[in-house]
């Protein structure tokens, strides 16, 4: 959703919540920053501040530079589900340099190979299912085991954790590609189909009263139907629909920050220089310029930040079995990286004020099963919404960081699964593919990324007043 989502980020649609806020300005050049407790959390702007650029931050860029997070299988080429105007960005920036097949590494190219030891009994599973006519066919010539696991993961690909509209890895069309050479950053996408996008997803899925109008020009104030300020229903909405539209709203700041942080400056055909861009900054993050608005948006990326932290320390389990490996072929890497991997989600079990997913969907029974059936079906159309996205560049950051969050909420909401894997063995219950770890990964990497870019843009600020 979101992007280098250029396109989300040439083309803010934010929101705003009523909370206490501690925004300083300064007069001339309209610096500020954001402070105090987050609302509907436990913990300060300045705690998790301190917590990501000082411990976490490091850690987990190290983890994303190695092979195995590096590589990313995507179908770019998947039509629009919901329009058909099939027009792609023109742009250089916006072009993706697919990977060779010789520049994978072989653990990782192997379409044999599953990235745990555990697999080989699922592959297994596998090969014997293909003797099915089809996947539900209960055969006679399946081993009661296979039967039984075959109905499992049926029920898995079924399973209405899955928040996520996912690739087909086997399709002709998937192909690899290196997210290290393929940067998160501005490329000039923009005009009605980048609009169509957020239009389409803050519309049409962010669980908005139909009298609320949502400007097209950000720097309007909007107006509900009954004259109100656009932002005064947001209180009004329960947890879980709040909470849906300010990750949202979180993952849509990150990618404007990023946009920021890694805007081309400078394009002569002896230089292409990037670097931060503290005039786009401000246009989309300055109190005075946003009318108020920016700050709103900078607590609702500690806000998501929050919820992708509290998925990593929840799925420590599943990563510390000994049949999990990082597997690309080259052991010695795969041992440390596994240990790296441990300590990142180690550490983030160990932040005090974590969020509290069992908030959500917390009351009467059916109900919270209806809600969060919408939750998850307006945040799958989402992840569909992706592939109308037609700066190819845009279209990737898009896919992966939608899947990774995705991935999240699949996590806060599968605890009992989690915590009761096998210590060896298929986990028929819950399962992530690699694809899904290295959207996962990913995902919050670009959050706590966005988080330290502040610490950048502030003293870059501080320089020029």
């Amino acid at each position: 959703m979101l992007t280098p989502l250029l396109l989300f980020c040439v083309f803010p649609a934010w929101s705003k919540q009523h909370t206490a806020l501690n925004v300083q300005l300064d007069a001339q050049e309209y610096s500020y920053q954001v402070t105090g407790y987050l609302d509907d959390c436990t913990c300060d702007v300045e705690t998790i501040r301190d917590f990501n650029n000082r411990k976490l931050f490091p850690k987990i860029q190290e983890l994303l530079e190695s092979d195995y997070f590096r590589y990313y299988k995507v179908n770019l080429k998947k039509p629009c589900p919901f329009w058909s105007d099939n027009s792609y960005c023109g742009l250089k920036d916006c072009a993706v340099k697919p990977c060779e097949p010789n520049e994978i590494p072989a653990g990782i190219r192997s379409e044999s190979f599953k990235y745990t030891k555990e697999s080989n009994v699922i592959s297994q599973y596998e090969r014997e299912c293909e003797k099915a006519e089809k996947l539900g066919a209960v055969n006679n010539s399946l081993s009661e085991e296979t039967k039984q696991a075959v109905l499992d993961w049926t029920r898995h690909d079924d399973s209405t954790d899955n928040f996520c509209e996912v690739d087909d890895e086997h399709c002709p069309d998937a192909e690899y590609v290196d997210l290290l050479l393929n940067p998160e950053r501005y490329t000039g996408y923009k005009g009605p189909e980048a609009w169509k996008i957020w239009n389409s997803i803050y519309e049409e899925n962010c669980f908005k009263p139909n009298s609320i109008r949502r400007p097209f020009n950000p720097l309007l104030p909007g107006r509900d139907d009954e004259g109100g300020t656009f932002y005064s229903w947001l209180q009004g909405l329960c947890l879980e629909k709040r909470s849906f539209y300010r990750a949202i709203s979180g993952l849509h700041t990150s990618i404007n920050i990023h946009l920021s942080a890694r805007y081309l400056l400078q394009d002569t055909w002896y230089e292409r220089k990037w670097g931060h861009n503290i005039t786009e900054f401000k246009q989309r993050f300055d109190a005075q310029i946003t009318k108020g608005e920016g700050p709103h948006r900078l607590r609702n990326l500690y806000f998501l930040y929050l919820v992708e932290l509290r998925a990593l320390s929840k799925v420590l389990p599943f990563f510390e079995r000994s049949t999990f490996q990082l597997y690309t072929g080259n052991n010695t890497l795969d041992t440390k990286n596994k240990k790296l991997l441990l300590e990142i989600l180690n550490l983030a079990k160990s932040f005090p004020f974590p969020f509290d997913e069992h908030s959500l969907f917390a009351g009467e029974k059916k109900e919270a099963e209806n809600l969060k059936e919408d939750f998850r079906l307006h945040f799958k159309n989402i992840s569909r919404i992706m592939d109308c996205v037609g700066c190819f560049k845009c279209r990737l950051w898009g896919k992966l960081q939608t899947q990774g969050l995705g991935t999240a909420l699949k996590i806060l909401f599968s605890e009992k699964q989690i915590n009761s894997l096998p210590d060896s063995g298929p986990s028929q219950r819950f399962h992530l593919k690699r694809q899904d770890i290295v959207a996962l990964l990913n995902a919050f990497g670009r959050i706590s990324t966005s988080i330290r870019e502040l610490q950048n843009f502030r003293e870059l600020l501080e320089t020029v007043q």
